[in-house]
């Protein structure tokens, strides 16, 4: 095996969860043959009305939200409108899914009724299952902080925080210009464009669970990702040793999704050390010690080495096994997987519809590592054309998860934004 330190030059650090590509592999995510998305039957014009609906409920909840700030909150809340040039936009296409700081006003620093109409904002870019998964998320953060016996440090008054949830507005809701909004905490990252009145852009889309697992008074645990969980592993499970040589590709997990926080997913991007997860360092070197020691050791308890990083690469030609290649039910178990995470945005603003036609199916890969156990470590991803899907249950003994949805061609709505500047602010 590969010494750990050896393993983290190779892993690339990714301050600020900023955009790296490795030498000689410059192509973007998406790009190239994959860049647009495969022709269906006219599902996205029929999302054009609901695209405008959902934008004027975030845009009357947005200016509801700013009004009641005063003008101390309101100067941590807004942040500049929305810009196709990555210099002057790198704030609003920064994010984390780990407890830092994620730039914005956060819950704790608010009024009741500011928390309130906060959280008519997030509710308006979700759907109702997904607005109860994320108030879920957070309150989760209280059960945290009880399983590890209230003794987490992170140079702060508490630990594990519900009220450090932050969220900012990115230029003028419902104004001429782009504009947006980002809501992100502990395992909590929602990112909104609205450009000409339309909802454009939702991810990356990062909902996560720690503990994955918590009991409840009655025989079902408390589990908010279990149907992202169940099905995948439902639906591997399924597949015949031929099918499975071609999708699990090891028979471990990493630690962590591979494609971490990074702003643009591109060509060979391999997993983020943990440290590497946060806004910039801690002013207390033990704290920034102590993510160094939690990182190593999670990449120890995966048993990764440098070839095992490289074999779970991300690249532009999916890995793993074809939906062309499955029978109708795994077909059937494929879309209901694909909806835990395109349902949770607001029906009619979902792209789940578009892969009710064959040929969008076809184009899904399914790609796994781990066993395919309860409660053993595992990890899973779902690529095809825009689509990048990633889900780990690997630490605390399976027993914290993260899953993300992402286009890996228009995150942040950046390639919106390129053809509106092109089109309405020419030269």
């Amino acid at each position: 095996m590969v010494p750990l330190p050896v393993i983290a030059s190779l892993l690339r650090r990714n301050p600020e969860g900023t955009i790296r590509t490795f030498p000689g592999k410059t192509r973007r995510l998406g790009e190239g043959k994959e860049g647009g998305r495969v022709d269906t039957t006219g599902t996205a014009t029929g999302r054009e009305s609901a695209t405008r609906e959902v934008a004027a409920r975030m845009a009357a909840a947005a200016a509801a939200w700013l009004n009641a700030l005063d003008p101390a909150q309101r100067a941590a809340a807004a942040g500049d409108a929305p810009s196709a040039d990555a210099g002057s936009d790198a704030e609003r296409r920064r994010w984390f899914y780990t407890p830092t700081d994620h730039g914005g006003l956060p819950l704790g620093a608010q009024r009741p009724h500011q928390q309130q109409l906060a959280h008519r904002l997030v509710a308006a870019g979700l759907s109702d299952a997904g607005y109860v998964t994320v108030a879920t998320i957070i309150g989760l953060d209280n059960v945290l902080d009880q399983v590890e016996g209230w003794s987490m440090d992170w140079g702060r008054e508490r630990g594990r925080d519900p009220g450090l949830y932050y969220l900012r507005v990115f230029g003028e809701p419902g104004g001429a210009t782009p504009w947006g909004w980002r809501f992100g905490g502990h395992h909590v990252s929602l990112n909104n464009l609205v450009v000409d009145g339309a909802v454009t852009s939702m991810t990356p889309c990062f909902f996560g669970a720690d503990p994955a697992v918590s009991p409840l008074l009655g025989p079902a645990p408390l589990r908010p990702l279990g149907g992202a969980e169940d099905l995948a592993r439902e639906l591997v499970r399924s597949l015949d040793p031929g099918q499975a040589a071609r999708a699990i590709l090891l028979d471990r997990a990493p630690s962590d999704i591979v494609g971490g926080n990074r702003s643009q997913l591109a060509e060979g991007n391999q997993m983020i050390h943990l440290r590497d997860i946060w806004r910039g360092h801690f002013a207390e070197p033990r704290l920034d010690e102590l993510l160094t020691r939690l990182g190593d050791g999670a990449e120890r308890a995966s048993g990764y080495d440098a070839a095992d990083h490289r074999r779970l690469a991300l690249t532009g030609d999916p890995k793993g096994l074809p939906a062309a290649d499955l029978d109708a039910g795994q077909r059937d178990l494929l879309r209901a997987l694909l909806a835990t995470y395109l349902g949770r945005v607001p029906d009619g603003l979902s792209p789940r519809a578009d892969y009710e036609a064959e040929a969008a199916l076809d184009a899904v890969h399914l790609a796994w590592a781990g066993p395919t156990g309860v409660a053993q470590p595992h990890y899973y991803r779902l690529q095809g054309p825009r689509l990048l899907i990633e889900y780990d249950n690997t630490q605390r003994h399976a027993n914290h998860a993260h899953s993300v949805w992402r286009d890996p061609a228009g995150d942040f709505g950046y390639d919106v934004l390129g053809a509106h500047l092109a089109a309405f602010h020419p030269g």
